[in-house]
């Protein structure tokens, strides 16, 4: 069977997808706090609310026992329904459904932690190269080299690190430098010793080694597959136990913004064999949902040898479960590598006529097909229009062929510039749409250039897919951008970019819509509704505590509203440390 090919993996086809990662968060920062004790405890005099409803519903009191809410409702029928508790005053803070994520990469977001964030997000921000030298010189190499993520060039006031830069602050230890698309990087000459790289490199296609145009020589930047091939090599690998280090602290970094379940996708069997193991010695809490690559040269053709049970926890009802596989059309629009109807109106070291790049129609539609004849989720990866009809093509053609037309949780992920025409085809068919505000808010300004504002406008448009009457859930794509889901819902509601720019005002949405699309909408892609995303009794006591409401504070506000308290199954995760900024 041909390897499919996925975005961590599109620009070449058989790179160690397990080794890839342009994770892009700082240091651990999470505060561990004392677990409650295992008695009940009920919440009360704050803003709770339930996400039971598709308009804002509170209540006065909620009752936590054995992980599950055992009561919503006033105080005193609380009390009175459960006897003494731990009374947990709010104090006017806002407590709701802890978030689900829709879409992202846990094991890759973990392997951050071996480099360091240089991202606009990180702890500081670097506004100049010399910011970014200092995040590197302050750590430590990992496998011989010191590894950065999230680089942003265009952020930086002095423009985009040299060769001659990287080479005069780290003469001797290779250094390679990840961009935030994760698709290019840069590394010194020590890295370009390191990596055997010469002018004469036969270059993997998709892809380039840059060369100076005046000298020949290597620049040191290097795109698509010849950046990911030096990435697994930079990276390496390393045993399960630091693996299982590095979940430990994704997860506190990922419950301190208030997630209880995570998802991590394109899923390689090491990843699967070390998430197991984090979950068999208790390492981490949180419940992940995995999709596995659905055929791997390495690894075995992962899909048709299953070692799981489609849509099962691996222990209970907690853990890694793997509802179904994603299914990959295109990649990244700013890369100009979405595949669109119409050419990109900057084409740019490109063909004219540039249109992007379509993963091929029977790859597409013998797993689509596949997994609708094996009873098994689709989660479709589309980015351009093009890669839309794609995905809405192969679907269509797996119902004509199998019959089945009900709601089978099929989602087509990201979906950034669906067409108004394509979302009545969602509706009929039943398929749910993730989109990824955060991505416009960083990429907005650039695709404006890219495609010209009357596409760029309607990125990921919300609005647009709630009026179709579809489910839609909300993701940061972690590593991708910053997984602060309340940054995300900032943009949702009032989508604007890095510069300020209002892209597409007809497409925002209410913040609680935004809230449905992280908490109630995304357990119900899951098939979770009856166990998460509402506070409702007898679901898993999976809660957050903000320290601001969301829905009374200003628009521009809510990016500011800060994580106080994650609580998984009615135990504290995450704390935040009291005077933190």
């Amino acid at each position: 069977m041909t390897q499919q090919i996925d975005r961590r993996d599109f620009m070449k086809a058989g790179v160690a997808a397990g080794v890839l990662a342009a994770l892009d968060v700082g240091p651990v920062v999470a505060q561990s706090a004392p677990t409650p004790s295992d008695g009940p405890a009920i919440y009360y005099n704050g803003h709770i609310l339930t996400m039971e409803r598709d308009t804002p519903e509170y209540a006065e009191a909620l009752a936590v026992q054995d992980g599950r809410i055992v009561f919503v409702g006033s105080r005193e029928a609380a009390n009175q329904a459960i006897g003494t508790a731990r009374q947990v005053d709010l104090q006017g803070r806002t407590l709701l459904p802890g978030f689900i994520d829709s879409w992202g990469h846990f094991t890759l977001f973990a392997q951050q932690t071996l480099g360091v964030n240089v991202a606009y997000f990180s702890d500081k921000p670097p506004k100049a190269k010399a910011d970014v030298i200092k995040l590197l010189k302050d750590t430590p190499p990992f496998n011989g080299w010191i590894i950065g993520y999230g680089y942003d060039a265009a952020r930086l006031a002095d423009g985009s690190l040299s060769l001659a830069d990287l080479d005069a602050a780290f003469p001797t230890t290779p250094v390679m430098v990840c961009t935030l698309s994760t698709l290019t990087g840069q590394v010194n000459s020590a890295g370009i010793a390191k990596l055997g790289l010469t002018p004469d490199t036969k270059v993997d296609q998709p892809g380039q080694i840059v060369k100076d145009p005046k000298t020949g020589r290597l620049s040191g930047e290097l795109m698509f597959s010849p950046f990911l091939a030096a990435h697994a090599a930079a990276v390496g690998g390393y045993s399960q136990a630091q693996a299982l280090k590095t979940f430990k602290a994704a997860e506190a970094l990922l419950a301190g913004q208030g997630y209880t379940t995570v998802q991590s996708y394109q899923l390689q069997r090491d990843e699967i064999g070390n998430l197991r193991a984090a979950f068999d010695q208790g390492v981490i809490s949180l419940d992940v949902i995995g999709m596995p690559s659905v055929s791997d040269a390495a690894t075995g053709k992962m899909v048709q040898e299953a070692d799981w049970k489609w849509g099962a926890y691996s222990h209970g009802d907690r853990g890694l479960k793997i509802p179904g596989f994603q299914i990959a059309t295109d990649a990244a629009p700013q890369l100009r590598l979405a595949a669109f109807t119409k050419p990109y109106l900057d084409t740019t070291g490109f063909p004219d006529g540039w249109k992007g790049l379509l993963v091929p129609r029977d790859l597409v539609e013998h797993w689509v097909g596949y997994a609708y004849q094996n009873d098994i989720q689709v989660f479709a990866y589309s980015n351009g229009d093009a890669g839309i009809d794609l995905s809405l093509a192969a679907i269509e053609k797996a119902i004509a062929a199998t019959g089945k037309t009900g709601d089978r949780r099929t989602v087509i992920a990201h979906s950034y510039f669906v067409r108004p025409d394509q979302l009545p085809t969602y509706k009929k068919h039943h398929i749910g749409v993730s989109m990824m505000p955060p991505h416009f808010m960083v990429y907005g300004d650039l695709q404006m250039k890219l495609l010209g504002p009357e596409r760029a406008s309607m990125e990921s448009p919300l609005a647009s897919a709630i009026q179709q009457g579809l489910r839609t859930t909300m993701h940061c794509d972690c590593p991708s951008a910053s997984p602060n889901m309340m940054e995300a819902i900032w943009t949702a509601v009032t989508r604007k970019t890095l510069s300020g720019q209002v892209l597409g005002p007809d497409e925002r949405i209410s913040p609680y819509a935004a809230l449905l699309s992280a908490t109630r909408n995304v357990a119900y892609t899951y098939r979770e509704e009856a166990l998460k995303g509402t506070l409702s009794v007898g679901k898993i006591a999976d809660l957050v505590i903000l320290d601001g409401n969301p829905l009374t504070v200003p628009a521009d506000k809510i990016r500011n509203i800060k994580v106080v308290e994650t609580i998984k199954r009615g135990k504290t995760i995450y704390q935040r440390s009291q005077g933190a900024s």
